[in-house]
């Protein structure tokens, strides 16, 4: 029998700030510059009852770790649960499993602000957000780690839901924090855009975007998802996640591959080959940047091995075994 520690998402949530998830992420992504193996997500799907199964993995060898998420989400229950093993590198033996809902906002903030710390300008000092979610959320509190913010536009469709967003971030943040009535006056004066949504239109022109813009985009998981117009996607040196996934899942790539603005050599980079040094990020003061994040495995395996590390060191979570198959399959 292996020990394996099951770790719930009360425990977990809380246990490690922003800034160390941003740190454990950007070392997750430098491993993947350098040839640490993660695909891009296998979803399936049900239609009736309506719901999807997502899997996806990363091996992080100098982390130590190796896992994923596997979640359902829709289903009878209308609801997501979100399940993540990480295993030992090494060994291969089952570290933990982890109810992976909690940490979901700041894994995948972690790797907008990696994003942001690789392809903004250095003195980017206000952003705009579109989304009020918790994910919109995560993406801001992290990216406050990696830029001294200053003023910072949401923008969201419900006017209760972006005033409440502004007024909790202006709380926790030093930065300046106010709600606008359209996605326009959000990116007119920003330096960074950051949509957060689950929108199958674009959110914004992208004509509107200055020169220097950076844009992370997260809600590009499908493709069906269209957070940014071909006007972006062709203006803007384009990094994604995992570059095999500009042709899968990233559905604002796609729309712009079928509008014929752009062919696949217009992927720059994968973000790891920048944050490893192995392809350049921004070279010009006026170029626009985007980093399309979908979700890899990169930052669940990342973020879920801080939260494991933790946890031990704090006396969390319960023990469960784990039979190796030397010993479970007997053949009786």
């Amino acid at each position: 029998m292996t020990e394996t520690l099951f770790l719930r998402s009360d425990e977990l949530d809380g246990l490690a700030t922003p800034a160390e998830f941003v740190d454990a992420v950007r070392e997750g992504y430098r491993q993947r510059g350098e040839g640490a193996a993660a695909e891009p997500r296998t979803k399936l799907g049900s239609e009736e009852p309506p719901g999807m199964l997502t899997t996806y993995g990363a091996v992080l060898p100098d982390t130590g770790a190796m896992g994923g998420y596997m979640y359902s989400a829709g289903f009878a229950e209308r609801d997501a649960w979100f399940a993540t093993p990480l295993f030992d590198a090494e060994s291969g033996e089952p570290l933990a499993l982890l109810d992976g809902a909690s940490m979901n906002p700041f894994k995948t903030g972690a790797t907008g602000a990696v994003g942001v710390d690789a392809l903004a300008r250095a003195d980017a000092s206000s952003v705009a957000v579109i989304g009020s979610g918790s994910q919109a959320r995560g993406q801001l509190r992290c990216t406050a780690e990696v830029r001294d913010l200053e003023t910072v536009w949401v923008y969201s469709p419900t006017k209760e839901s972006r005033e409440e967003f502004a007024g909790g971030m202006n709380e926790r943040l030093d930065a300046s924090v106010a709600a606008v009535a359209s996605p326009a006056a959000a990116i007119e004066d920003a330096d960074v855009v950051i949509t957060a949504t689950t929108a199958s239109e674009p959110v914004f022109d992208g004509d509107d975007l200055a020169p220097g813009t950076h844009v992370t985009a997260m809600g590009q998981y499908d493709p069906d998802k269209r957070e940014l117009d071909a006007t972006t996607i062709e203006r803007a040196t384009y990094v994604p996640d995992l570059r095999a996934r500009a042709t899968q899942d990233a559905g604002s790539f796609l729309h712009a591959l079928e509008a014929g603005v752009v062919d696949e050599d217009h992927v720059h980079a994968e973000l790891g080959e920048v944050v490893a040094g192995e392809a350049e990020g921004r070279t010009d003061e006026g170029e626009i940047t985007v980093f399309d994040s979908g979700g890899t495995g990169i930052e669940t395996v990342a973020g879920a091995y801080l939260l494991y590390e933790k946890a031990v060191e704090a006396g969390l979570g319960e023990t469960i075994d784990f039979s190796p198959a030397s010993q479970a399959l007997t053949g009786e």
